[in-house]
């Protein structure tokens, strides 16, 4: 490993999840050097700028993308920019790390993988609910301690809130492109890549396929363009798994999204009430296994969060440890594949 300081600029500062990618790229010793956006007057791209008021500010994202001496690519821009905005960063000897959804298309997909095929350089998509949670962390360590056996089957719940208290300062001000699903992907892209993402990784599958998907908009039919619900059944040569993502966390649940995973395997099974256990324990990251030596609650406080670190060491390596870069192309393509054949119920487009 060389010791030279991994320098990264933020492009596109639309979605909330910029403020956690940029602050863990920091954390892990990263230099933030610059930031461009295409809607400077975008809430989320303001409180960037006051948040790192000593970070220049490039009115031209394309040519703070072809700058030499910059590492590495970060964006949260409008969901269908994030492919164009990678392709350019992988062909200026870019490595990328965007918020998922990484793109809203095949074509898209298929122009990313031929960039970094031939750039060398790697497309990391931030499933933030997995390598930001602690929670999930300490449930892949158990999976590979072998605690539950062979993991045959999970299921991924996905709640989100749309109101005033939505996840990550979302609400009523959401902006237009949030209601269009051509700009956002679908709900299935857009939230349920992060289930899938679990699913292949914690039943160890490379490869998966989508049995059946739908989506609806059952609660919001004066927004047609938002899918406010869907669903899907994955299947993989080892495992199933089951995913439901929505819009409709209640106002009373003190949190975003009562997010949950439960993990099935052979000799046992663990759950997960990632941000909330309602009526229970306070806090976030509740951990519970079950096994034939019995029932456990486990405490994740101590648990390490490595993805930012990993990233930052994959730029000097050239490794590949953060995310394999296969699993990252399997992760969306699946999620495009469930978008694409989902069944269209209620008021949705």
């Amino acid at each position: 490993m060389t010791t030279n300081t991994v320098r990264f600029a933020a492009v596109g500062l639309d979605h909330a999840h910029i403020h956690g990618q940029i602050a863990g790229l920091i954390a892990a010793g990263a230099e933030f050097v610059a930031m461009a956006t295409e809607d400077p007057a975008a809430a989320i791209a303001v409180q960037v700028r006051e948040r790192y008021p000593d970070v220049p500010v490039v009115d031209d994202p394309a040519e703070l993308i072809a700058r030499d001496g910059i590492d590495l690519i970060v964006t949260a821009a409008v969901p269908d920019r994030r492919g164009p905005i990678a392709v350019a960063a992988l062909r200026a000897g870019k490595d990328v790390v965007t918020d998922k959804p990484g793109c809203v298309s095949f074509a898209q997909l298929e122009e990313i993988e031929k960039a970094v095929a031939e750039s060398g350089r790697f497309w990391s998509v931030t499933f933030s609910e997995r390598f930001e949670v602690r929670s999930a962390v300490k449930a892949g360590e158990l999976v590979r301690e072998g605690r539950i056996g062979t993991v045959v089957q999970t299921i991924g719940l996905g709640p989100h809130r749309i109101g005033d208290r939505g996840h990550l300062g979302g609400g009523a001000g959401r902006p237009d492109w949030f209601y269009d699903k051509n700009r956002y992907g679908g709900i299935l892209v857009d939230i349920a890549s992060h289930q899938i993402d679990q699913f292949l990784y914690y039943t160890g599958s490379r490869t998966a396929e989508v049995v059946a998907s739908s989506v609806g908009n059952f609660a919001n039919p004066d927004k047609p363009g938002l899918q406010d619900f869907g669903d899907l059944l994955i299947r993989s040569e080892n495992a199933q798994g089951y995913i439901r993502v929505d819009w409709y966390t209640p106002d009373g649940l003190p949190t975003w999204g009562d997010g949950r995973l439960m993990i099935l395997g052979t000799e046992g099974y663990i759950e997960l009430r990632k941000y909330v256990d309602i009526a229970g324990r306070p806090g976030t990251d509740h951990v519970f296994l079950v096994n034939h030596e019995g029932m456990e609650y486990i405490d994740c406080a101590d648990v390490q969060l490595t993805y930012y670190a990993d990233l930052v060491n994959d730029v000097r390596d050239r490794t590949s440890t953060a995310a394999p870069q296969e699993h990252t192309f399997e992760t969306m393509r699946l999620a495009l594949t469930a978008q694409q054949q989902a069944v269209i119920r209620g008021a949705a487009e």
